[in-house]
This record gives C-alpha cells, sequence and structure tokens, in this order.
C-alpha cells in the first residue's frame, strides 16, 4: 500500500494528467461516488465506467498502489477515520449560509442520497426480499440500532398489520439469545446497521446465521461488517450536511418492501386491517374523522 497520508481523491487530482482518457473516466466516476464507488468489486466499477479490468488495476499502481485491493483498503482506512470523528461531518458540510435556505439545502442532500441509492438497488435482490417478507411461514424478526431502531420500528409496525407472526427484538440485547432460541433455517432476521456500526448486532447476526437464519442488512453506502454474514445488503447513502446521518434512502427502500408486501398479500392483509379497525372502534382508542 502506498506511505502517503493523501487521501485517495486527492492523489487522483493530482496524478490527473498522467491518466488515459480511459483512466480519467474511471477517475471521474469514483469521485462523482466517493469513496462508496471505490469499494464495489472491480468487475462492478470497471462496468460502471465503462471500462476493463486492467485499467483500474492500472489507474490504482499508478497513484502508488500495488493493486486495487489497496486502493481499498486505503478508502476504508479514510471512512474508518471519518466514522472515529463524528463532529467532523457536520464541518465538511459547512458552506456559505447565504447560498440558500437550510431547508432547501438539506432536502437537495437527501434527493440526491435517494437517487444514487435507487441507481445501486438490486432490483431481482428487493423482489426476493420482497417474497419472504411476504410468507407468513417464515417467522419474522426485526430489529435495530441506536439510531436506527426508529427504522426497524416502522417496519414492524406495518409487517405487523400486514401479516402475522412478526416479532420485534427488544431494547436490551442481553435478552436477544431468548429470541434467538426461537430463530431457525425457517427464520428471516430484518437488521439495520449504520455508521457508527455496533458490534452487539453483529454478533446477532453472527449467531443466527450459524443457526441457518436468513439475514436482510440495510446499511449505509460503506456497508456494516454484518454484511458479512448477510444473505441479502441494502445499501443507502446517509450523508448530510448535519452532525447526524440521514436515513431517508434507506427509508424509501423500506416503505417499497411494505408496500409490495403488502400488495402481494392484500386479500389476507385487507381483512387484517379490517379486523383491526373494527378493534379500534369497539375499544374507541381512536376516533373516526370528523367525530
Amino acid at each position: 500500500m502506498t506511505p502517503t497520508t493523501k487521501l485517495v481523491k486527492q492523489l487522483l487530482q493530482d496524478h490527473t494528467a498522467e491518466l488515459t482518457p480511459s483512466e480519467r473516466q474511471l477517475a471521474s466516476v469514483l469521485l462523482q461516488d466517493y469513496p462508496m464507488g471505490g469499494l464495489q468489486s472491480i468487475t462492478k466499477l470497471a462496468s460502471s465506467a465503462g471500462v476493463s479490468t486492467p485499467t483500474v488495476i492500472r489507474m490504482a499502481r499508478k497513484l502508488g498502489f500495488d493493486g486495487f485491493p489497496d486502493l481499498q483498503d486505503a478508502l476504508r482506512e479514510e471512512v474508518a477515520a471519518q466514522i472515529k470523528q463524528p463532529l467532523s461531518k457536520r464541518d465538511a458540510w459547512m458552506v456559505d449560509d447565504s447560498a440558500e435556505h437550510p431547508l432547501m439545502r438539506f432536502a437537495q442532500v437527501v434527493w440526491t442520497n435517494m437517487r444514487h441509492t435507487l441507481e445501486r438497488v438490486d432490483t431481482e435482490m428487493f423482489d426476493t426480499v420482497a417474497k419472504l417478507l411476504a410468507d407468513k411461514s417464515r417467522p419474522l424478526y426485526v430489529v435495530g440500532g441506536r439510531i436506527t431502531r426508529s427504522n426497524a420500528d416502522y417496519l414492524f409496525n406495518h409487517m405487523q398489520i400486514i401479516r402475522p407472526n412478526v416479532t420485534m427484538l427488544g431494547n436490551s440485547a442481553n435478552v436477544w439469545p431468548q429470541y434467538l432460541l426461537d430463530m431457525d433455517k425457517n427464520s428471516v432476521l430484518v437488521i439495520f446497521d449504520i455508521r457508527r456500526y455496533e458490534a452487539h448486532l453483529e454478533k446477532l447476526a453472527q449467531i443466527a446465521s450459524e443457526r441457518g437464519v436468513t439475514v436482510v442488512l440495510f446499511t449505509d453506502q460503506w456497508g456494516s461488517p454484518i454484511g458479512r454474514c448477510a444473505d441479502y445488503t441494502f445499501n443507502g447513502l446517509v450523508e448530510a450536511p448535519s452532525s447526524w446521518d440521514s436515513t431517508m434512502a434507506i427509508l424509501l427502500i423500506v416503505e417499497a418492501l411494505i408496500a409490495e408486501v403488502q400488495d402481494a398479500r392484500w386479500e389476507e392483509s385487507k381483512e387484517r386491517i379490517e379486523e383491526l379497525e373494527s378493534m379500534f372502534s369497539s375499544t374507541r382508542l381512536f376516533r373516526n374523522q370528523g367525530n
């Protein structure tokens, strides 16, 4: 690996004059989706840039790396450094306040996140996961982290209405082994984990995977370590002009899955919704609009 302390994007800019047209095209793709673009497989990166895999290797070497794996290691180190300094995330987004209203500035970033996330979603995987979630014979378990628990709650609340046999894991990791007792190869575990990745979630996923459980992961563009044992992984872009990450792109995929599952189970879910509404009416937990 190169001994330089420069960021990969700085190296790309420094060596622009030395790059061939194909390598410049590759560099442009990397910079457009930095650093996520460089963390995908070499074949996917080459395909995205419209170049050959040898071109990717040659460019990595021109930047001073032994090869593409070393370039990826450098990108991962950059990400790790960012994770260790969460307050620096806000500083990186500081711009001229007079440029536009903060609401619109933030919204523009979120819209961009969603667009790039959708461009990278594997639609076949989406369809497969939707079928898994719609299958009531497969017990469904849902869990999230400190920040992503709200995303997990959202999925759980809707799945519980649409289909039976859905469980939200408790807040305390100390009781998770009790849920694992009932998980087997027929079970599905949906986990939400974005930076800063949570070790107890990774351990939960590892044990569940060893028991044959199908693990579905929702994570950020860099990818939680849980991805190593997950069967299906959805990556959403999360960076925003804030000290906190935005999970709107992840929520977009979640809501689309909810809609697809409900459509697939419409007749059954319709009956469940009608029965639920009847319960609300009889217990008067909610008032009808206009009353």
